[in-house]
């Protein structure tokens, strides 16, 4: 399986960042390569079992990356409903919800939230509540990890239809982040970049759930 390779020139290439997101349990299944932090966007369990959360978590204590960081997707029902048993079984990583945390240097901010999507977990509706999560995004985050896409950025479904959220694109704007880690919409797995910000959908599960797209790095 190929690996796509980002390079940052605004800043000194320094920090090797491997992005994957949606692997929802075939992980296993998923060629990653070595770096200096790992980020996964959310969606690493299949319906949120704690159980998926040990095995998942099993899996991260394998690999070398000095740090990794995970944030809860739309099917991590365990981190909505009984968080602190899900937060528990994470040992191998930094989980992060509406947290930051600085790595050598370099701001880390991630948040589960999506506007609503069926039935799944951190669903917000549109509108003040989901506006308020990306108002407490820190205006010095380096690097953004949300489990959903900005509207516009790589949001596209296979119906046609664009269900990436207004407010947190506006935030990413103010913000500029210079890279926004993301997943929650298979179809949109890419790259896409504005004038401040590099956008990655690491979406490794394609629209038929199968783990076909690489992980992407990121070189910052």
């Amino acid at each position: 399986m190929r690996v796509s390779t980002l390079k940052c020139e605004a800043k000194k290439l320094s920090t090797k960042i491997i992005i994957i997101s949606d692997t929802h349990g075939l992980h296993e299944d998923v060629l990653i390569p070595d770096g200096d932090v790992l980020i996964h966007a959310g969606d690493f369990t299949a319906k949120g079992a704690l159980s998926d959360v040990e095995v998942f978590n099993h899996f991260l204590g394998r690999l070398p990356h000095r740090h990794k960081i995970v944030i809860a997707g739309n099917h991590e029902h365990c981190f909505e409903r009984t968080p602190h048993e899900a937060r528990a079984l994470l040992t191998n990583a930094i989980y992060l919800q509406d947290e930051c945390v600085t790595i050598e240097g370099v701001s880390y901010y991630g948040s589960p939230w999506q506007p609503w999507f069926f039935d799944w977990a951190f669903n917000l509706k549109r509108g003040a509540a989901l506006k308020a999560k990306w108002d407490s995004i820190p205006e010095e985050t380096d690097v953004l990890i949300t489990h959903g896409p900005p509207a516009g950025v790589a949001d596209v479904t296979a119906g046609g239809l664009s269900v990436g959220c207004e407010d947190l694109l506006n935030r990413v704007a103010l913000v500029k982040p210079t890279l926004h880690a993301f997943g929650h919409i298979h179809e949109g797995y890419g790259v896409k970049h504005s004038e401040s910000t590099t956008f990655v959908n690491a979406s490794i599960c394609d629209f038929e759930y199968a783990p076909v797209n690489p992980a992407i790095e990121f070189v910052l």
